[in-house]
C-alpha cells in the first residue's frame, strides 16, 4: 500500500524543525498510534524519524519489522543484543534489557524533540557515545518551547515508570482539531511533489501486444516512488476514519453535585479549608500564607504556640499532571503519591473528576514528621470538598466563577485577532489558548498589595481602566487589578491577558490589548 508523503526525517531535512502547532498534531497522531499499537499487545521498538510518514492528514507510523510482543520483548535476539537506531531507543532498550510500551513512549519523545528542535535530544560523535548518552546523560531540551517542553520533557524519564502512557499523553494534549494543512506549506509541497511522480508514472499508458518494454519501465518508476517514500507496512491508527486523529480530554463541568469537578473547585477558596487546630494528629499551629499567584493554592505557616515558624504546609486544589502518579498510599477514595524529600513531604492524589490534575499537599517539617503533617493535611481537606466547604465570596466583585476555557472567551478572541484559537486548561482560574501563529493566556492570577508594585511594568489605559504592561522579547503581559482589597492578607484577583510566541516589536502588544479590551467587555455584570 503506497501512502504519499515525506519521512518525517526527509521533512526536517528538507523544511527544518515542525512549528509547534504541527508539533502538537504529530505527538496527537503518534500517541494515538501507540496506544492502538500497545493496545493489542505489542511494543513498536523502533520508533524513529524514518519509520513515521507526514501524510496530508496527519502521521503515520511504519516499519513493524522488530516489533514484538511485549510480553516476549526480549527474545528476539540473544540475551543482550541491542535492537533498534541508537538515537531514539530508551535506556533500558540501549542496556539490551526487556523492553515495555514506556520504551516506545522514550523514543516517542526523543523523536518529538528532534521535530521540534531539528537534532536529535542525545547527540555524540559515535554510536557508543550516544548509547552512553541515552543511559546516562540530560537530553538537549534548551530550544525547546516550554508548551513542547513539558510535553517532551516526562516521556524521556530514566526510569520507565516515570514516564506517562499513550493516553495521559493525550489527557495532557486535549483535542487538536483536524486542519487542512497540518503541516509547514513546505510539507505539504514535498507531498504533492511525491502524487505528482506517482500519477505520472501511473498514467504511462500500456504498450500493444508484442511491446511491453514500456510498461515494465512505467511499473519500474512507480515502485522507485513507493521505495523512496519508505513504506513498507503501514498502520492507519484511525481506520474508521483516518483524518480525524484519536483524542481525550476532560470535561470543564461536570455533572451537578461533584464535588470535584473544575467548576466547583473553581469556587472553593483554599486559605479558609483549614483552622488553626485542624491538624490535631501531627500537631502544627496553622496559620494562613496567601501569598501564592494561583487562586486555587495556598500555603500555611506552623506556628509553635505563637512563637515563631516551624515548618509550612501548602495545598494546591488543581496540580497539573505530568507524569502520572504513583498509589503509594490509600486516602479515602484517593489513590496518593507519596513522596518524601529530605525535610519536606508532598501527598498528591489524582483528581477523579479531572485526571489531568491532582490535588497535592506538600509539608516542609523534620523528615520523621513531614509526610504525617501532608497526609493528615490531605484527609482533612479532601473531607471538606467532599462537604460543605468555604467558597469565595460570591456576593462581592469577582471573577473566581469564570471558565476561561469556555466558548465565550474563544469568540471574544476570535472577534479581536481574526483567529482559530484551542482551549487548554492551565489551572483552575487560567486558560491557554494556542492558534497557527500566537497564543495567549487569559486568566486570573491572585494578586497582593505586594504584587501591585511593577517596576518593571508600565502603566497604560484600555477604555479608561489603569492596566500595565510588560513586554519581553517573545511576550507581552498585560494586567488589571480587578479586585483590590486593602487588607495585606487579603488576595486580590489580577485579570491577565498574555499574548505568547512570535517576536516582540512595534506593535506587538497592539492585539494583546484589542484582547484585553475584548475579555474585558464581555465580563459579566458587577455584583
Amino acid at each position: 500500500m503506497f501512502v504519499a508523503g515525506p519521512s518525517l526525517k526527509e521533512a526536517i531535512d528538507a523544511a527544518g524543525p515542525l512549528p509547534p502547532r504541527s508539533v502538537r498534531t504529530l505527538a496527537v497522531g503518534l500517541a494515538s498510534a501507540l496506544g492502538e499499537i500497545h493496545r493489542v499487545g505489542l511494543v513498536h521498538r523502533d520508533l524513529k524519524p524514518s519509520n513515521v510518514l507526514l501524510t496530508d492528514d496527519g502521521p503515520r507510523v511504519i516499519d513493524f519489522g522488530i516489533a514484538r510482543a511485549a510480553e516476549g520483548a526480549a527474545d528476539i535476539t540473544h540475551t543482550g543484543a541491542i535492537i533498534g537506531s541508537p538515537g531514539f531507543m530508551s535506556p533500558e532498550q540501549a542496556n539490551g534489557l526487556p523492553v515495555t510500551p514506556a520504551s516506545d513512549v522514550f523514543s516517542l519523545g526523543s523523536l518529538l524533540a528532534m521535530a521540534a528542535t531539528g537534532h536529535a535530544p542525545f547527540g555524540g560523535t559515535s554510536t557508543p557515545q550516544v548509547l552512553y548518552n541515552v543511559v546516562h546523560g540530560s537530553p538537549d531540551l534548551t530550544s525547546l518551547d516550554p508548551d513542547s517542553r513539558r510535553l517532551i520533557e516526562p516521556c524521556l524519564a530514566k526510569d520507565p515508570r516515570q514516564r506517562p502512557t499513550p493516553a495521559q499523553i493525550l489527557d495532557f494534549l486535549g483535542v487538536v482539531s483536524p486542519g487542512a494543512m497540518p503541516w509547514p506549506p513546505s510539507v505539504h509541497a514535498l507531498i504533492a511533489r511525491q502524487k505528482a511522480a506517482v500519477d505520472q508514472a501511473l498514467a504511462v499508458p500500456v504498450p500493444p501486444t508484442g511491446k511491453r518494454r514500456g510498461r515494465k519501465i512505467a511499473v519500474a518508476a512507480a515502485t522507485a516512488v513507493v521505495a523512496a517514500g519508505a513504506v513498507t507496512t503501514v498502520v492507519l491508527v484511525n481506520r474508521d476514519s483516518p483524518a480525524r486523529p484519536i483524542a481525550q480530554q476532560p470535561s470543564a463541568t461536570a455533572p451537578p453535585g461533584d464535588p470535584f469537578s473544575l467548576a466547583a473547585l473553581r469556587t472553593v477558596d483554599p486559605c479558609r479549608l483549614l483552622s488553626t487546630d485542624s491538624l490535631p494528629r501531627s500537631g502544627p499551629i496553622l496559620q494562613p500564607n496567601p501569598d501564592a499567584s494561583e487562586l486555587s493554592d495556598c500555603g500555611y505557616y506552623f506556628a509553635e504556640n505563637g512563637t515563631g515558624s516551624s515548618g509550612s504546609l501548602s495545598i494546591r486544589l488543581a496540580q497539573p499532571v505530568r507524569g502520572g502518579i504513583g498509589t503509594a498510599t490509600k486516602i479515602g477514595r484517593f489513590d496518593a503519591a507519596e513522596n518524601p524529600d529530605g525535610n519536606s513531604c508532598t501527598e498528591a492524589g489524582e483528581n477523579p473528576s479531572a485526571s489531568r490534575f491532582a490535588l497535592e499537599f506538600t509539608a516542609i517539617r523534620t523528615a520523621a514528621t513531614a509526610c504525617a503533617v501532608a497526609r493528615e493535611a490531605a484527609e482533612v481537606v479532601l473531607g471538606a470538598v467532599q462537604g460543605n466547604p468555604p467558597r469565595f465570596d460570591a456576593t462581592q466583585r469577582t471573577l473566581t466563577g469564570q471558565d476561561w476555557c469556555s466558548a465565550s472567551v474563544k469568540q471574544q478572541l476570535a472577534s479581536s485577532t481574526g483567529g482559530d484559537f484551542r482551549p487548554e486548561t492551565q489551572s483552575l482560574h487560567r486558560c491557554y489558548w494556542g492558534a497557527d501563529k500566537n497564543a495567549y493566556s487569559v486568566g486570573v492570577f491572585a494578586s497582593s498589595k505586594a504584587t501591585r508594585v511593577r517596576a518593571d511594568a508600565r502603566e497604560i489605559e484600555i477604555d479608561g481602566v489603569k492596566m500595565f504592561e510588560k513586554a519581553t522579547d517573545e511576550d507581552c503581559e498585560i494586567s488589571w487589578d480587578y479586585v483590590i482589597r486593602p487588607d495585606a492578607d487579603a488576595r486580590g484577583e489580577q485579570l491577565t491577558v498574555a499574548r505568547r510566541g512570535g517576536t516582540a516589536g512595534p506593535g506587538f502588544c497592539d492585539q494583546a490589548r484589542e484582547v484585553m479590551k475584548a475579555v474585558k467587555n464581555g465580563l459579566p455584570p458587577t455584583k
